[in-house]
């Protein structure tokens, strides 16, 4: 198979697992670009994105812009890349100029992780389980400048398991996903594959997910928390709130079952202390 020249734009570890499956299938990126290394852990060293170290491992160069800027762009295409037919992004974490977009021969193609145009924007698995939905998937869009509104040009469904986090959703996707790209990718390069509009009218957003979403009331509704605990299983994590001592202590859920239709924690962290059983710990309050 012909070397497909073409670059690929990505960040977390969603989109080297789908550079893993290209790679897999010849499909092996001309120039990556990422975001630059970031400060992480407890002594905050400087640590390069999951896709930054792919393209190490695999000796692709790779550019990390704090910006995507006109002078960018220009250097880009002079200097980096001659002539890409196509760029794919995969959840790179930046948005992409128009220029950037269409600067390809084939444009910009895109892997999200919903059924468009259902669950446009930054957490669409999340969403999927906090709504208690039973099907998700993936699709393939022609990017355009507004938010996941491309064109589709493929489309997969899959089901969610009653008891799937988001994790183990995650997982599934990105397989879903890499081998569909892989699919379809021949069609498109060959321009015989035919883009169909989303209708607007189905349109839904969800938001950037946060730490302070992951609160609990283990009053509310057992499977609406059920629904919170897989969503966010792994980060942001779920956790709820005890008054001891006048003082409110944090009791972070690690491990939880819906039983009955109870929302039943198993295993949980209290701020400060060792990760206990459940039963154990309401013997302590």
């Amino acid at each position: 198979m012909e070397k497909l020249n073409f670059l690929f734009f990505g960040t977390p570890d969603i989109a080297s697992n789908t550079l893993d499956i290209l790679s897999q299938n010849g499909y092996i990126p001309s120039i990556i670009i990422t975001s630059p290394d970031k400060l992480a852990g407890r002594g905050l060293h400087l640590t390069p994105s999951p896709v930054s170290l792919w393209a190490k491992n695999n000796n692709i160069p790779c550019l990390k812009p704090e910006k995507i800027t006109t002078e960018f762009i220009e250097n880009l295409f002079k200097n980096n890349i001659d002539n890409p037919i196509i760029s794919i992004v995969v959840a790179y974490g930046k948005i992409l100029p128009e220029k950037l977009i269409s600067s390809p021969k084939l444009g910009t193609i895109n892997i999200h992780y919903s059924l468009l145009p259902k669950y446009r924007g930054a957490s669409p698995l999340e969403s999927a389980l906090l709504n208690g939905d039973t099907v998700s998937g993936v699709s393939i869009q022609q990017m355009r400048f507004k938010l996941d509104s491309g064109p589709i040009l493929a489309t997969k469904e899959t089901i969610i398991n009653v008891n799937e986090t988001k994790e183990e959703l995650k997982n599934k996707l990105i397989e879903l996903g890499g081998n569909l790209l892989c699919d379809v990718l021949p069609k498109i390069i060959d321009e015989k594959i035919l883009a169909k509009e989303q209708d607007e009218k189905l349109s839904t957003y969800c938001t950037k997910i946060n730490k302070e979403d992951g609160e609990i009331n283990l009053d509310d509704d057992s499977i609406k928390n059920y629904n919170k605990y897989r969503a966010f299983y792994g980060w942001p994590g779920t956790y709820f709130f005890i008054e001891k001592h006048d003082k409110k202590i944090r009791i972070k859920i690690k491990e939880a079952v819906y039983e009955n239709n109870l929302f039943i924690p198993k295993r949980v962290t209290p701020e400060g202390k060792k990760e206990i059983n459940y039963e154990d710990f309401l013997k302590q309050i």
